[in-house]
């Protein structure tokens, strides 16, 4: 059973107890020792290794490189044995560990950069795995067991999950980070058994200390679009930390006169409404949400599908001589997100960023139709996004949104609820293909779910090439066994490059 928990603004004068609290309910709820389902568990497994898979093809990539040499810059902090970096060794004499809240930090960028893991989108966006590498960086450190990894994830993505159903962040120009710092620091609570008072203290504290504009991904996209996530759950490391040596946090975070609602989001009159567990309910959130066949913004999957469907069954698409025009018919959401209705002039900007090019649906649909699938390096090179047949097309695809498929989008019903559309293609000879496709091939409902066997195939696919077969299988082997994992076993959830792969000496320098 879900309990719906009405959230309003608060004069300081009125009196609003703890325990009436979004902050105090969602600790309420961190703290429940209520066991986590089968089938819960197994697709947590999923999870870790798509993180893994995505982590994996990252380790070279500039962001990755910059965010680990920060984090083996600081040594390991005194309350534990310290925490793994992806890539690296973890045992003997050339292990490479650090403080949590560092590993959270390299390992949160390495699992983003791609835009290739998990996401759930409802009033809010959310990318649901990026509470992984916090709630992994502490079990580590402090000597957790499978069991207890589970619970914290199943936490940190129930929380996550429930708090982008309720509240829309960016329609207020607010990052959607601004959910995940909260969910973490609870999903950290629930690993280390803390009780409400002080899991309540570090949820509060890690949404005053994560709410940031939305100009990351706008514009031209830049390299901290894969940083920000990391942020908020090196943050949520940090609040656990205080809140556990019994410091306070702003009071109250969310309903106060002067906190988040009043003047980030829907302002002093708003109220919201926030589904979460009843007490004894399974943690489930993580059930509801998808991964990523391709690596790009979630709104795009369905796109890509259809694009290449359309490729075999039209190959003159590709050649721009052929088509006058392409409108893609979409939620409101795509459509001023990563389509047209951004007016954003980078979308349609051949020498824009990679983070730019993967929120511009315009460029994925053009390549995906030219090329019949997607690759996470190759679809994103500057000669792929510069070459001229492909900027003609390119600039001849718009989006517009549809009111039947912004319902759709937001829909309650899991059998509705779709992230695609209907393109429109008008041909230089006047006729007109018209085709639509509302869920990704890999959603749950889609032509092809991703199920373990997937999962496995996408991890193997982007890990071969940085890491032995050995190296694979030992790590396979040892997450599908999660929920019997000891604690020294938990410390081994990591893959390690071959040598050669990662060379720490070139690392840029910074300050620390």
């Amino acid at each position: 059973m879900t309990v719906t928990h009405h959230v309003r603004v608060y004069k300081s004068e009125e009196e609003l107890p703890r325990d009436q609290q979004l902050a105090w309910k969602i600790a309420e709820v961190a703290a429940d020792p209520v066991e986590v389902e089968p089938e819960v568990v197994d697709m947590i497994v999923n999870r870790i290794i798509d993180n893994a898979s995505v982590a994996a093809a990252s380790l070279t990539r500039a962001p990755i490189v910059a965010a680990r040499a920060q984090a083996l810059s600081h040594p390991v902090s005194t309350g534990g044995a310290g925490a793994t970096i992806f890539g690296l060794p973890m045992t003997g004499a050339a292990a490479k560990l650090t403080s949590p809240e560092w590993a959270a930090w390299a390992n949160g960028v390495a699992v983003r950069e791609l835009d290739y893991h998990d996401t759930f989108l409802a009033a809010e966006y959310s990318h649901p795995g990026d509470n992984i590498p916090p709630i992994l960086a502490v079990a580590q450190h402090v000597g957790a067991d499978g069991a207890a990894l589970i619970r914290g994830i199943a936490t940190g993505y129930e929380i996550q999950m429930d708090l982008v159903r309720a509240m829309c962040l960016h329609k207020h120009k607010i990052d959607h980070v601004a959910h995940l710092g909260p969910s973490a620091a609870a999903g950290i609570g629930t690993l280390l058994g803390l009780d409400v008072p002080t899991i309540a203290q570090a949820v509060a504290q890690s949404l005053h200390t994560t709410t940031a504009t939305r100009q990351s991904r706008k514009g031209e996209i830049s390299t901290w679009k894969a940083h920000a996530p990391a942020f908020a759950g090196k943050m949520a490391v940090e609040a656990v930390d205080r809140a556990m040596r019994g410091q306070t946090s702003p009071n109250p975070i969310y309903e106060g006169e002067d906190g988040v609602i009043a003047w980030m989001l829907d302002g002093p009159d708003a109220s919201y409404e926030v589904p979460l567990p009843a007490a004894g309910e399974p943690k489930r959130a993580i059930l509801d949400s998808y991964t990523k066949e391709h690596s790009a913004e979630y709104q795009a999957q369905a796109w890509i599908d259809l694009a290449r469907k359309l490729h075999r069954e039209r190959p003159d698409l590709a050649d721009p001589a052929n088509v006058t025009a392409i409108v893609l018919h979409t939620s409101h959401h795509t459509h001023y997100v990563i389509g047209s209705g951004a007016n954003d002039p980078q979308k349609y900007d051949p020498q824009a960023s990679r983070e730019t090019l993967d929120h511009s649906i315009p460029y994925i649909f053009a390549v995906a139709l030219q090329d019949g699938g997607w690759h996470h390096v190759d679809s994103y090179t500057p000669e792929r996004a510069g070459r001229p047949d492909t900027v003609e097309l390119w600039h001849k695809i718009t989006t517009a949104e549809d009111a039947e498929w912004t319902r759709r989008y937001h829909s309650e019903d899991p059998d509705e609820k779709s992230f695609g559309g209907r393109v429109e293609i008008e041909l230089a000879d006047g006729t007109r293909i018209v085709d639509e496709i509302a869920v990704a091939d890999a959603h749950p409902l889609g032509a092809r779910p991703f199920a373990r066997e997937q999962y496995v195939a996408k991890f193997r696919l982007l890990a071969e090439p940085v890491l032995d077969a050995a190296e694979i299988d030992r790590f396979l082997d040892l997450v599908q066994r999660l929920p019997e994992l000891t604690a020294a076993e938990v410390r081994e959830l990591n893959i390690i490059a071959r040598p050669g792969v990662i060379d720490l000496a070139a690392a840029p320098k910074g300050l620390f």
